[in-house]
């Protein structure tokens, strides 16, 4: 069949709107036709080089549809029903599935490469394979994917809310309550407060923290990040850093959750400043897999105790988060319709990244069929 897809062809270029060939399901796989999809930051990375792939490339890692057609030997879903797609799949028998990691599945190894986990494309144009991120490729009317990379849920959930919990909202939430292990009464210092690090504060916040301090430059999120649950903002990390001193009489803060959109040295020495004696750095933004960005002074670590850390997907689990997290959505505990900032049509795909660049969105949302 033919879909419309938005498309990077190489480093440093706009998306170019293009009719592309899509194969059927095969094996184990689903034809879903998207509905929506969450603009990320991180499929700019694949445009600056910070994210590796080939090219070209339809990116688009957060999306929700409906199954239209199934290949065989799938269990998980049937046409008709409604999901969910997760940019991390999950096989349920790898090493890392069978220990509780199913963020970490051995299945999306190659997930930058645009392929599927055998390195074959369901994507072509002239002959050309044409990649999908993640496996996925969320920026197209229709795409074919893995079921272990899609969650199903209920119907009568709107799917341009809903796409939300594909990447982001679990990713910053589970930073907090996962990775970062927040508890009752803790600092929490967030540092970005864009559609990853806003869920961050909402993770927080129903931990139940004291304090949950927010470091962004732009005065739209900051406000933004006051209304979803912190409880103090800052323009610059200094002026953070100073506040949580004073706020904790010296100790320092629990938790620092680096959410920016490239992670660089600078905001990871004041996050390891910020915490006091005990405390955790989890990375959550992304930087090049050759920059060297974490340079702290480790006697610093071990007589403080303190712990840097990493987490992907918000050490969330796939499977089991996505549906609690819309659970949390329904009984009004999780905000996801206020994340929604701009709703755009594909064609519309290079004004909502720019969107983005200048600070304009929270979250914007792309509805590949229009509004």
């Amino acid at each position: 069949m033919k879909t419309k897809a938005a498309v990077l062809t190489a480093l440093n270029t706009p998306f170019e709107i293009m009719e592309l060939d899509l194969d059927g399901p095969r094996e184990g796989e689903v034809l879903i036709r998207y509905e929506a999809s969450g603009m990320c930051h991180s499929d700019l990375h694949l445009t600056d080089g910070t994210i590796g792939t080939r090219f070209p490339i339809v990116p688009g890692h957060e999306g929700a549809g409906v199954v239209e057609d199934i290949g065989p030997g799938v269990t998980r879903v049937r046409p008709g029903d409604h999901v969910v797609c997760s940019f991390t799949p999950s096989c349920g028998r790898c090493r890392y599935c069978a220990t509780g990691h199913q963020n970490l599945c051995d299945s999306g190894a190659r997930a930058t490469e645009g392929c599927m986990p055998d390195g074959t494309f369901r994507l072509h144009r002239s002959g050309t394979d044409v990649g999908a991120m993640c496996a996925l490729g969320t920026f197209a009317e229709y795409g074919v994917v893995r079921e272990n990379s899609v969650v199903k849920i209920d119907e009568y959930l709107p799917l341009d809310s809903a796409v939300l919990v594909s990447c982001g909202v679990p990713t910053g939430w589970g930073a907090a309550v996962y990775a970062g292990n927040v508890r009752p009464g803790d600092t929490v210092v967030v540092y970005g407060a864009g559609g990853i690090g806003i869920n961050a504060v909402q993770g927080a916040a129903l931990t139940g923290a004291k304090n949950i301090v927010v470091v962004d430059p732009v005065s739209f999120k900051r406000n933004t990040a006051l209304k979803l649950g912190a409880t103090h903002v800052f323009e610059a990390a200094d002026q953070a850093h100073a506040a949580v001193i004073d706020m904790t009489w010296g100790q320092g803060a629990d938790q620092a959750l680096v959410a920016v959109g490239v992670v660089d040295e600078d905001t990871v020495a004041h996050a390891f400043d910020a915490i006091g004696k005990g405390g955790t750095v989890v990375l959550v933004g992304l930087s090049g897999r050759e920059d060297l960005n974490v340079k702290i002074p480790g006697a610093m670590m071990v007589v403080l105790e303190k712990t840097i850390k990493g987490t992907m997907f918000g050490s969330a689990n796939p499977q089991y988060d996505i549906p609690r997290l819309l659970g949390l959505y329904q009984s009004g505990d999780l905000k996801l319709d206020e994340l929604i900032t701009t709703r755009y049509t594909l064609e519309q795909i290079n004004q909502g990244y720019h969107d983005l660049l200048e600070g304009k969105n929270i979250r914007g949302i792309v509805l590949p069929h229009g509004s």
